[in-house]
Parts: C-alpha cells; structure tokens; sequence
C-alpha cells in the first residue's frame, strides 16, 4: 500500500510544479498589464465583441448573457461606490466633507479599476466558454430578459446617482487641474502692441 500512496504523490509532484509555475507567469504578465489601462480595456472589448458575435451567431445562450449582465451591473455599482458607505459613516460620526472648510478626503472605490477591470474581462471569458456547452442553451424569450435586465439598469443607477448627489461625491478623477498664470496685460507693456 505504501507504494500506491508513495507513486500518487511523485504523480502530483510535476502536476502541482507546473500550476505553481502557471500561476507565477499568469500573476506575472497580469502585474506588467496594470499601468496599461487603455490597452487592457481594449482587450477586454475585443473579448466582449468575440462574445456578442458568438451569442448573435448562435442565436442562443440568453440566459447566460443575461447572468453576464446581472454581474456586470453589479460590478459597476461596486466600482461606483465608495469604499466607506457615507450612511454608515454619519452614524459613526466622520463622515465626507460637504463644505469647504471641511477636511478633504479623496473618494476611495469599493471595488478598484484594476479589480474591476480583471473581474469583468474574466466574466466575458467564462461566459464565452459556457457557451460552447449545449445544454445550458435554455429556450427563453430573450426580449423579456432584456427588458428587466434595463429596467434593473435604470433603478440602480438611480440609485447611485441620487446617493452621489446626496454625499457629493464623485466617483470619477478627472485629473489634476491645471492653473495657468495671470495672462499679461495691456497696462504691463505700455499698451503697445508691437506689430510688423
């Protein structure tokens, strides 16, 4: 018996070496893509697109596509939203500055672009896989689907619109401003314009 067990192990030895080898390069390649955001965006369109003209070819997998869907909206609310719920902040005391002489505190993401990102781009992979098993194409009227799939759109986004609006919060950086000096006047150059 001991051979048995002994033989198991030195089979999972190479199997286990290589995932742990896989794992190494993936998480590799995954950390060089992170200053890349334009370019990982736009692999994860390609991979959306591949997956639409799948679903569009096949003429079939809604159920799937609207599962996909549901987890994307989910995601999205996620990455709207701030890391420390302002509601349950006001109850504790601190909450986000509402006037200027407030302290200012930068909006920190519940779920950040990078995991946002990588969440969404594996969902379209997996989603994409799933279609190719047949008996998960299930016969449904996919106009009804569709429908509720915006009308749940329509209410949480409202949602977290109206919660923006209320603990002035925007989820977006827009960049550093820029401050530009005082344009010189007329007064400062005699009120001569030198012409030629």
């Amino acid at each position: 018996m001991e051979e048995n067990g002994g033989d198991s192990i030195v089979a999972a030895a190479p199997l286990a070496k290589w995932r742990n080898d896989f794992s190494r390069a993936f998480q590799y390649y995954l950390d060089r893509s992170a200053p890349h955001t334009a370019e990982r965006w736009l692999g994860t369109l390609v991979a959306a697109s591949i997956y639409v003209l799948r679903v569009y070819y096949v003429q079939g997998f809604y159920v799937i596509s609207y599962g996909l869907g549901i987890y994307v909206l989910n995601l999205l609310i996620g990455f709207l939203s701030p890391k420390i719920d302002p509601e349950l902040e006001a109850l504790d005391g601190a909450s986000l500055p509402t006037k200027d002489s407030d302290e200012f505190k930068p909006f920190v993401r519940r779920l950040p672009e990078f995991k946002f990102w990588y969440s969404i781009t594996k969902a379209f992979v997996v989603a994409f896989g799933l279609t190719f098993v047949s008996m998960l194409d299930v016969p449904v009227f996919w106009p009804i689907l569709l429908c509720y799939w915006i009308f749940l759109f329509v209410l949480t986004t409202k949602r977290q619109i109206l919660h923006m609006i209320k603990y002035k919060y925007v989820p977006f950086d827009i960049g550093k401003r820029s401050y530009t000096g005082k344009k010189p006047s007329e007064s400062a150059s005699g009120g001569r314009v030198a012409r030629d």
